[in-house]
């Protein structure tokens, strides 16, 4: 089943490089209490997502926050060594971007936006979604009908959502 609009967010153990190493980072308790933005991709260092939906987030940080948004977290199913990498050469650690990773796809698939497309290596990835949740409950949800497009998954069309 779909997460939807209402639904509160599955909890998941999450993964990010910490100064030594891969650290757990759980996502139920990191969501508590705040009003956080969600964005969801199919992988790191792959054309959609590096040119455009990553960049999409780093314009809008600042109205973002202006609109009480806590935190911005990417997940994806990479593991944390690539996730930090790839938030490093795109600049959206340095601009506050939060990247975990998902590397079994289980918040993923638990949320039901998991989708696998062999031809071109993608197994059990995400869609390419948006969403913002107060408190652990999705209040805005947007999700691409291909994860070749990012059009009301990006940062502009989420803003416009709030």
């Amino acid at each position: 089943m779909t997460i939807s609009v209402g639904d509160k967010l599955p909890g998941a153990n999450l993964l990010r490089m910490g100064e030594n190493g891969p650290e757990s980072v759980d996502l139920g308790a990191k969501l508590a209490g705040r009003k956080v933005v969600i964005f969801g991709l199919p992988g790191a260092y792959t054309g959609v997502c590096t040119t455009a939906h990553v960049p999409s987030f780093m314009r809008n940080m600042d109205k973002l926050t202006a609109k009480g948004v806590a935190e911005v977290i990417c997940i994806s199913a990479n593991d944390p060594f690539v996730l930090k990498a790839w938030g490093e050469a795109t600049g959206a650690a340095a601009a506050g971007i939060t990247f975990l990773g998902d590397a079994q796809s289980e918040f993923i698939k638990a949320i039901g936006l998991d989708f696998s497309a062999p031809p071109a290596g993608l197994i059990n990835r995400s869609k390419r979604y948006a969403l913002l949740a107060e408190d652990g409950v999705v209040k805005v949800l947007q999700v691409e009908d291909s994860p070749g497009q990012c059009s009301i998954s990006g940062g502009e069309a989420l803003l416009d959502a709030m």
